[in-house]
């Protein structure tokens, strides 16, 4: 009876100890970010050319997922940008670390040639 008790009373410990630290290892993982950046291209086939496949290969190299890249469609408001680009990164680090970047700043030189940029950074969800 009492090595029962012995072992109920270990399971509902094991059990309790279990959920507590999957509760903290949750809490504590952070949530992605996004990143949105307008575009209001002045040449196009310049800017897709000499510009755009440096930019997604870069994006990839530094941990970021290129999520959406196309002209915008106004639902509500003003018209966006000619073109919207949506990055994810683990976190706000690694997007200003991208940002930051010698060989961002280099490209940005050329894709400032052909569009004007706005970017802002937001944390996901959980």
């Amino acid at each position: 009876m009492k090595t029962r008790s012995s072992i109920a009373l270990a399971v509902i410990a094991g059990f309790g100890l279990g959920a507590f630290s999957i509760h903290t290892l949750h809490a504590q993982a952070k949530p992605p970010v996004y990143t949105i950046t307008e575009i209001n291209i002045s040449n196009n086939d310049a800017y897709m050319k000499e510009y755009a496949p440096k930019a997604q290969a870069l994006i990839k190299e530094k941990g970021g997922k290129q999520l959406a890249a196309s002209n915008g469609i106004a639902i509500e408001g003003q018209a966006p940008a000619k073109r919207i680009a949506i990055n994810q990164w683990e976190s706000l680090e690694m997007a200003k670390g991208y940002f930051s970047s010698k060989e961002f700043k280099e490209n940005r030189k050329i894709g400032g040639k052909y569009a004007k940029f706005r970017t802002i950074a937001v944390e996901g969800r959980p």
